[in-house]
């Protein structure tokens, strides 16, 4: 269930009114722009850009980005980015620059489907001018690079058939494989279908303990995502969020992330997860590591 909902009373013009109004003058109203933005969902906010620039002859994006700063603004924009520009935005700061951000592709690529996959290739090439595939091929290696040129193939069989005498033997085959051929053998398995993956879970019941136990790093990580976008999502982005907060500091670009990319899918079971297994509300821990406006917009996004 989603934290994000279709607004039944929607009224683009009344809205971008509101905004201008929030932003005009001496001073911003960064509660009135909290509020409006949070109203609609994506589709309607994207509908609502178009109308502040018909009325005023401005672009909302970049009014927002003078008026607003920081975290805040961070959050506000990737809220108003379109979810295929948004992922392809994620994916390219990942890869952009020194050093590569495994996690970040490996979270993006497992957790979309087949459609949202053509969509953000699509997206990426439109908005960066670069084959997404490419760039993804020369920045990875090793069995990240199979898996995920794998999954941006956008094939992956998303129906729930299941043959139970290859998911016994997968199961078997995992139980009895070594800490030497985790992360090869297994790079096909873990591309399998949705329903596949499901039950080849439910028959080896410890298999995330396992990945966990045989692998490390950027490969352990790539694995659980691949699983659990099958078998359990919500429990992926409880852990992704925990751990964004967690300790000293906070991963902003991952909080940021999460919140936004999930707040229109399955915030509430996440919000679920979180607590049953961290003992703690989602909202407060936010609330404990954030601060000031950027507090009060996620807050408003994941909902009490």
């Amino acid at each position: 269930m989603a934290s994000i909902h279709a607004n039944p009373d929607f009224n683009a013009e009344e809205l971008a009114q509101g905004l201008r109004k929030a932003m005009k003058g001496f001073g911003t109203n960064e509660k009135k722009i909290i509020e409006i933005l949070t109203s609609c969902n994506n589709e309607q906010r994207q509908v609502l850009k178009k109308q502040f620039k018909t009325m005023y002859g401005r672009d909302l994006i970049d009014d927002l980005k003078s008026e607003l700063g920081g975290n805040f603004e961070d959050a506000v924009i990737a809220f108003m980015m379109p979810p295929d520009e948004y992922d392809a935005h994620c994916l390219r700061h990942a890869m952009k620059g020194a050093g590569t951000d495994e996690k970040v592709i490996a979270e993006v690529l497992a957790m979309r489907s087949n459609d949202q996959i053509a969509a953000i290739r699509e997206a990426y090439h439109r908005v960066y001018d670069r084959d997404l595939e490419k760039d993804v091929m020369s920045e990875t290696s090793g069995h990240l690079k199979r898996i995920f040129v794998s999954l941006l193939q956008g094939n992956r069989d998303e129906s729930e058939d299941v043959d139970e005498d290859r998911a016994q033997a997968d199961a078997q085959a995992l139980y009895d494989a070594g800490e030497a051929k985790w992360g090869t053998d297994e790079s096909e398995f873990m591309t399998s279908g949705i329903g596949q993956l499901r039950a080849v879970a439910e028959k080896y019941h410890t298999l995330v303990r396992a990945v966990e136990k045989e692998m490390s790093g950027d490969l352990e990580f790539a694995f659980k995502a691949v699983l659990l976008s099958a078998v359990d999502q919500p429990a992926f982005y409880a852990e992704r969020l925990y751990k964004s907060m967690k300790g000293m500091g906070t991963d902003d670009e991952t909080l940021i992330r999460c919140v936004v990319s999930r707040a229109e899918t399955d915030m509430e079971q996440i919000k679920s997860q979180f607590v049953d297994k961290y003992g703690k509300k989602l909202v407060k821990m936010i609330k404990d590591d954030t601060g000031g406006d950027y507090e009060r917009f996620l807050v408003a996004i994941v909902g009490e």
